[in-house]
């Protein structure tokens, strides 16, 4: 009897990879549809065309010449999403300055050791946004700001940063406006942009995204020209989009989703991009698909279901969207079949990745089968190589489970300063390990079946326990701590804290909830906190969080989520 196929794939295609900047990719769309929107953002009633968007990002990168920015300067930036985050995008990308994409819901020292981590040099921030004052959260870091001038920054806490730069048209002290920052540019600077654009290189790292690894502090992933403007266009090859197109972005600009995905995606194609507003809301999000006549949507599952929940759903027209993504998070088999019939959407496609990989190596085709596209995760992208393998190393045979690997150009350059981690996870092969315990079909049809991590995905927002943990033993009456998911038919999971007090005295739950809150990201907040007098433990003394979560499953009596 033949031994089953390995569970190896390639993915094939007719469309060579683009070999070119992403300075170049806007060039070229603004040469080719000069007058064609590229980008509206509904909440600040402002659009511009191609034409226009290129002009502003010159503008601003020959400001940002003036003020000392050279290639391979990191740049952060730290704003909910609006057309001068995408302004600031290609405006780094004409210069080579390397975006580095700091989440909004951050706080203090989140975003100091971001900076830090990876030496800013600017930082670009929007005044606030929900309850984070980015401006005074800045204050508070490096008090020094205002108190010398609008010149150059010296800050105790954060050496490497020279400007701050606010989005909006509001001044501060010892803050720079972005549109003064676009004035500042004169003929040497505009001649400067033109001679790099013959230096700068495909493989040049031009942005950096933090996210959530396998051990420790966030790791800032670096990618490059080649990795995400190649993803970005073969996404929206799987939807097959064109100039005509219009991308409703309602995810976060600072992450691979709304980034690549949406403006790289776009960028590529000469389709436009619509942000409803700063972050999602679903009557936003449901006003902008009709009024911008959208004919894709893009969101993590959390999204569709409250769109499809809103009182506003009913009165929404639906008659121009034909396409999209649901991504970010598994996605519930019943809410797919529900945003195919009611919101007109028959071409919606599924998309698997992570940060590393630019960020997607798996989509649903358009025409693929409806239970493959609701089931699954589809096949292999364009150009990519897919492996799965047992703990030896070895490839399982297809319907086995295993941990996916990924090659190919969209994998990471590694992490920023970071060997040692960069090693844990990219092989001397250069396979990208992800961690994900997943199974091939004979088709070819991917299924992820578990996570060989220990993290949790709420709502699209990868979290890493020990991150919180690390944070709840800050607290003065915590002696031990251990975080963990389980399911939710919401956010397809939610954190949980098992805590045991000092002394054997159990500590208030609420009080601990309260200590977190507006000191980490409100994602990680535990939704759920139980004070125990015992960890389960292995004989070597290791904590079986698994134990630990289905006691809470069962005791909760929550249900597994069915998704693809």
């Amino acid at each position: 009897m033949a031994p089953k196929p390995l569970s190896y794939v390639s993915g094939v295609s007719a469309q060579p990879l683009i070999y070119q900047t992403i300075s170049d990719a806007l060039t070229s769309a603004s040469e080719t549809y000069p007058d064609r929107q590229a980008v509206v953002s509904c909440h600040e009633g402002v659009s511009l065309t191609y034409q226009q968007l290129d002009e502003q990002a010159t503008k601003l990168a020959a400001g940002l010449i003036t003020l000392g920015v050279k290639k391979g300067d990191r740049v952060g930036i730290w704003s909910p999403n609006n057309v001068g985050w995408i302004i600031v995008q290609y405006a780094t990308a004409k210069i080579g300055a390397i975006l580095v994409t700091i989440n909004p819901a951050y706080r203090t020292s989140e975003v100091l050791y971001v900076l830090n981590n990876v030496q800013c040099s600017v930082v670009i921030l929007a005044d606030q946004f929900k309850t984070s004052n980015y401006i005074e959260m800045m204050r508070e870091l490096a008090p020094e700001i205002g108190s010398q001038g609008d010149g150059v920054l010296s800050s105790h806490n954060l050496p490497h940063l020279k400007h701050i730069i606010a989005i909006s048209e509001t001044k501060h002290d010892g803050v720079r406006r972005l549109s003064d920052v676009s004035e500042l540019g004169g003929a040497n600077e505009f001649q400067e942009i033109e001679r790099l654009q013959a230096e700068l290189q495909p493989e040049d790292v031009i942005n950096i995204q933090f996210t959530s690894g396998t051990t420790g502090s966030p790791k800032g992933a670096s990618l490059t020209h080649h990795n995400i403007l190649n993803n970005g266009y073969f996404v929206g090859e799987g939807i097959k989009l064109t100039h005509e197109d219009r991308i409703c972005v309602p995810v976060p600009l600072y992450h691979c989703f709304g980034m690549v995905m949406g403006n790289l995606a776009a960028v590529s194609h000469g389709a436009c991009v619509v942000y409803p507003a700063d972050a999602f809301t679903p009557d936003a999000t449901l006003a902008a698909i009709a009024q911008e006549k959208c004919t894709a949507l893009y969101g993590v599952p959390t999204m569709f279901i409250a769109m499809l929940e809103s009182e506003k759903f009913k009165d929404t027209d639906f008659s121009s969207l034909r396409t999209g993504i649901m991504a970010g998070a598994p996605c519930p088999i019943e809410t797919m079949k529900k945003v195919i019939s009611d919101m007109n959407m028959p071409e919606v496609t599924i998309c698997y990745g992570m940060t590393e990989t630019s960020p997607v190596s798996f989509q649903s085709a358009v025409d693929d089968p409806l239970e493959k596209r609701v089931s699954t995760l589809g096949r292999v992208h364009p150009h990519l190589e897919v492996k799965i393998v047992d703990d030896d190393g070895k490839v399982v045979p297809r319907g086995e489970s295993g941990e996916l690997c990924t090659r190919g150009y969209s994998v990471m350059k590694g992490y920023w300063g970071d060997p040692e981690r960069t090693a844990d996870v990219l092989d001397q092969q250069n396979w990208m390990h992800t961690g994900d315990l997943a199974v091939l079909d004979e088709d070819g049809y991917a299924n992820i079946v578990g996570r060989k991590k220990d993290m949790i995905i709420r709502g699209g927002e990868n979290i890493y326990p020990r991150e919180i943990e690390d944070f709840l033993f800050t607290h003065p009456e915590v002696s031990e701590a251990a975080v963990f998911g389980v399911p939710d038919a919401t956010y397809g999971e939610i954190v949980v804290a098992w805590i045991r007090g000092v002394d054997g005295k159990a500590p208030n739950p609420e009080e601990i909830r309260e200590y977190c809150k507006g000191k980490i990201a409100h994602y990680k907040v535990p939704a759920m906190i139980q004070t125990v007098d015992e960890f389960p433990m292995t004989v070597t003394g290791k904590i079986q969080k698994f134990l630990m979560r289905e006691a809470v499953v069962e005791q909760m009596n929550l249900k597994e989520i069915k998704t693809a």
